[in-house]
């Protein structure tokens, strides 16, 4: 019998996941992703062509593993879609090894509505929402009243579509707005349903299984199985920097829930991190730099968005939120990412704690969205040197492995995977995993 192994984001995402599920996919049977949508976006690089997916697993290169869509994941249909599509213009038919969970819920064109319609009535309070429907499609499935994948291949399928446009539509109108006050990707209300129903029938060609019976035998008959998380554990709907979050369970908890397992049959638990910070979008972010040497993290480290093309936010590692993070995840292995994007600093920061009010605090406070937080920096010398044909780490610069021993050291969790560019060939393992 095996184990679910995990792996997640523990800032505030855009970690690298995609490519380290990449990596790890030869040692699994299994890739499921458990929570999110199109919001998410994990790039991918081999063979110099840079890829970018939103809904399907990682996984999805490796052509002799399965691939899950669980129960906890959002699918929009057109955008699914237009991932197959680009998946088969490069040689690979996703119909052999995609699996999509039936009790996985669909983002309906009207969620995309409202997701404007919120972020509009907001205004300067707006969460930074990159308008895919998430929000709202995961309200329905609170409120009970959503669309399931098993019910576009039932016979009530225009009816629970209807029902639930309609409600939109009356929400949509208590704001002041009408249907056809906002587009969706620059087409009406009309015509990007149409593009929708088509889509479905892309959908309705891959195998819809009930997964959680799928994940479980699986396991019970000893094959491996990683579980893909999206978006960061420091956007957590319970645990992160509320409201300034995504609608989902974004940390470990989170796989017994959109996958259909056991919290008994958790593995080991990967927890990614930059070697600095990111954020897009609004919200709490106490080592933000606004200075050149943001600006560098930023146009070294190609900073933008894979979703939204948004510039992200940049600012030195924050200790105090990882700590909270490996906390909540019970991470068992680290993996520190993009940390050739510092090589040109002469000196580095590390945030190891916060001062509140005066006082020294390792903990991530309740209102980390209004308390006025001071990063407590200690500096290390920085290794000013090209990194890129290294294979070892042992080979490192030693003042490199200083800063990563001393994350080591405070997080109190190995370091097993150290990314020195976003190439799949350039993975350094420091630990067997």
């Amino acid at each position: 019998m095996s184990k679910i192994d995990v792996l997640l984001g523990l800032q505030w995402g855009d970690e690298g996941k995609g490519k380290i599920v990449d990596v790890l996919t030869p040692k699994y049977d299994i890739i499921a992703r458990f929570q999110g949508g199109p919001n998410a976006g994990h790039t991918l690089e081999f063979d110099g062509i840079k890829h970018i997916l939103h809904i399907i697993p990682s996984g999805i290169f490796h052509k002799d593993k399965d691939n899950l869509i669980g129960n906890g994941v959002l699918v929009e249909p057109v955008i699914f879609k237009q991932e197959i599509d680009s998946l088969e213009s490069k040689g690979i038919n996703a119909k052999q090894n995609l699996l999509i969970s039936s009790k996985a819920h669909l983002i309906l064109p009207t969620h995309r509505l409202i997701d404007a319609v919120n972020e509009s009535h907001k205004g300067k309070d707006k969460i930074g929402s990159t308008l895919k429907g998430i929000g709202p499609a995961y309200t329905d499935k609170v409120a009970r009243t959503a669309m399931r994948i098993g019910d576009i291949v039932g016979q009530h399928c225009m009816e629970i579509y209807n029902k639930l446009k309609e409600n939109h539509i009356r929400y949509i109108k208590s704001f002041g707005f009408d249907e056809q006050t906002f587009k969706i990707d620059d087409l009406s209300l009309t015509e990007y349903e149409q593009k929708w129903f088509n889509s479905l029938e892309t959908l309705k060609q891959f195998h819809i299984i009930e997964s959680e019976y799928y994940i479980n035998e699986a396991l019970n008959s000893g094959k491996r199985v990683l579980a893909e998380g999206a978006q960061g554990s420091m956007l957590d709907v319970d645990f992160g920097s509320y409201p300034f979050v995504t609608s989902s369970n974004t940390i470990t908890a989170g796989v017994c829930t959109g996958l259909g397992v056991a919290p008994s049959r958790i593995g080991n638990v990967y927890g990614i991190c930059k070697a600095y910070c990111t954020r897009v979008g609004s919200g709490p972010f106490p080592t933000e730099l606004f200075d050149i040497d943001g600006n560098l993290l930023r146009e070294n480290g190609r900073e933008y968005g894979s979703t939204t093309g948004r510039p992200r936010r940049c600012g030195w590692i924050d200790l105090p939120a990882l700590r909270y993070t490996c906390m909540l995840n019970g991470v068992t292995h680290l993996i520190i990412m993009k940390i050739d994007v510092m090589n040109c600093f002469s000196h580095i920061k590390m945030c190891d704690n916060y001062e509140i009010d005066e006082k020294i605090t390792d903990k991530v406070p309740y209102d980390i969205v209004t308390a006025n937080i001071k990063p407590v920096y200690s500096s290390y010398k920085g290794w000013q040197q090209d990194i890129s044909e290294i294979q070892t780490y042992e080979q490192l610069p030693e003042e490199m492995k200083i800063y990563l021993q001393a994350i080591e050291n405070k997080l109190g969790v190995k370091i097993a995977i150290i990314s020195i560019s976003p190439d799949r060939k350039n993975t350094i393992y420091k630990e067997t995993i």
